[in-house]
């Protein structure tokens, strides 16, 4: 009989601000000529081409407000936000995980298991209520992960 092992899965909020691979935990990074509070801020920001409406977003208090700030300007979103948005997200977290060791360590101590970003409403990012959902943000840090591995081993 063939018994099935589990896979092994590594879990998380991508609005945990404690957790060093979350998008909203505050490791800033420099990219595009600007300081980063979050990989939120920078994801959030990334959404607009007017440079005040970005700077809005990077100047925000906390993750959440960024993100609410984007939420609250929807109308001018850039219309090919559908096909950059998991560029922009992989950018910011391989920035963030360049510029930080500790990050860096955090997410290749996850060895090989499926990372998978917990959110029971968003069915894009995360997992979704039933497990379905796409896990962007797992494949993101799945992705930069690799990358990362496959640095350290051409050094």
């Amino acid at each position: 009989m063939f018994f099935h092992k589990p896979e092994k899965k590594y879990v998380l909020s991508r609005s945990d601000v404690n957790h060093p691979l979350s998008s909203y935990s505050k490791w800033q990074f420099e990219l595009d000529e600007a300081q980063w509070p979050s990989a939120e801020h920078y994801y959030q920001a990334m959404k607009f081409t007017q440079h005040e409406l970005r700077e809005l977003v990077r100047m925000a208090e906390h993750p959440e407000k960024a993100k609410q700030l984007a939420q609250t300007n929807k109308q001018a979103i850039r219309e090919d936000w559908p096909k950059i948005r998991e560029v922009m997200m992989t950018r910011a977290v391989y920035i963030k995980c360049r510029t930080h060791d500790v990050v860096t360590k955090a997410l290749l101590d996850s060895g090989d298991q499926q990372i998978v970003e917990t959110s029971q409403y968003d069915y894009f990012w995360g997992c979704g209520r039933d497990g379905r959902g796409h896990n962007a943000f797992g494949k993101v840090l799945m992705a930069v992960r690799d990358k990362l591995r496959e640095e350290q081993g051409s050094r």
